[in-house]
């Protein structure tokens, strides 16, 4: 049996004519469509309903036991009239029990309708669906409900909208900033490298890199972790190291007359940058390490990591040192002098360790977790 399906999912049928859904049966039918039509000419259900009687008699005529329905659903939430109509769906085949299997002819006046189709699938197959358009408006309603659903989407909308909005705004903020005697160039710079930027970050994808990122830092703050203050610290002592590194090198370029060499410049920079780095990195260690405390997982050997830090910058000073001649901000050393630095570092690592693993082996210390 084929059953002539007519949709209408925000039930302008039941709230404009007041008949009770579903509507079984021609003769019903019909009586909704002209009532519809009377209560509202200018309604696209009225096309359905009617052209849902025009199928049934098609169907009729050529021999097929068929039936008609208007099934409604309510006005407002999609998820809502989808269960509506599921439901009238059940009650349309409840009064049809006939014995036999019942397939549908869905009829529809836009996109919008047929987003219930799966719902009408799950309880009956499907044969045909045929959507009812007025022929001086075809493909508007669809093409309507597909911007309000692109629109809908906060992803999509974020996409189109902000690189678009930055584009309209382009030209009004120039005149603006004319008016004030600022440089109309400046501001299109400014505004097509934030709409560059922001098409850059979206190719890129990476806005879950940032979101991960904001989520750790935020986690940082509320838990109270001191390496947050530490790792600032040491990113400052770096920028400052480098900065006293290149000044290192135009201190030994001018105690040489002018004449340096890539290494002797090399040397240099990693004489005047390697003491800043190690007050960074006993920093960022230490902070690491009161955090492990913290949480209860702190181990000896943990200690390490700021005596490591500290025997590699004296071997890297020691030996730039070893290069260089004397001249402000740099400490020349002898042969003798490096072989001492480097006696020193070496058994600054070595006996840590010792130290530490002795420590370790000795002393109670917290579970991982």
């Amino acid at each position: 049996m084929l059953l002539v399906l007519c949709v209408d999912l925000d039930d302008d049928l039941g709230r404009k004519t007041g008949i009770p859904t579903p509507v079984v049966g021609v003769d019903e039918v019909t009586e909704g469509a002209v009532a519809l039509a009377t209560a509202d000419p200018e309604d696209s259900d009225v096309n359905v309903l009617f052209q849902g009687v025009n199928v049934y008699d098609e169907l009729a005529s050529a021999g097929e036991t068929v039936e008609v329905a208007a099934v409604t659903g309510v006005d407002g939430s999609d998820v809502k009239a989808n269960r509506a109509v599921g439901q009238e769906v059940d009650r349309v085949l409840a009064e049809l029990s006939t014995g036999e299997e019942v397939s549908a002819v869905v009829i529809t006046d836009g996109a919008q309708d047929e987003s219930v189709l799966p719902v009408i699938r799950s309880r009956m197959p499907i044969d045909g669906m045929r959507r009812v358009v007025v022929r001086q408006a075809q493909d508007l309603e669809s093409l309507y409900y597909t911007i309000k659903q692109v629109l809908a989407d906060p992803e999509t909308r974020g996409t189109i909208l902000v690189p678009l909005g930055v584009l309209l705004l382009i030209y009004p903020l120039v005149v603006v900033a004319n008016l004030f005697d600022v440089a109309g160039a400046a501001v299109l710079g400014i505004l097509s490298g934030v709409v560059g930027l922001y098409s850059l970050f979206r190719g890129l994808g990476l806005e879950d890199s940032v979101d991960r990122t904001a989520s750790t830092v935020r986690n940082v703050l509320y838990t109270g972790r001191v390496t947050l203050v530490t790792y600032v610290v040491a990113l400052a002592l770096i920028v400052i190291g480098g900065v006293q590194g290149f000044d290192t090198i135009d201190a030994v370029t001018a105690a040489r007359g002018g004449q340096t060499t890539v290494g002797i410049d090399a040397a240099a920079f990693v004489h005047g940058f390697v003491q800043w780095l190690a007050v960074a990195g006993v920093t960022s260690s230490l902070g690491q390490i009161t955090d492990e405390y913290l949480a209860g997982r702190f181990r000896w050997r943990y200690l390490n990591a700021p005596f490591y830090v500290l025997s590699i910058a004296v071997v890297l000073y020691a030996v730039s040192g070893f290069f260089l001649p004397a001249a402000p901000g740099v400490t020349a050393l002898t042969l003798s002098d490096l072989a001492m630095a480097l006696a020193a570092g070496t058994l600054t690592a070595v006996l840590s360790t010792l130290a530490f693993a002795v420590a370790e082996s000795q002393l109670p210390s917290a579970e991982p977790t």
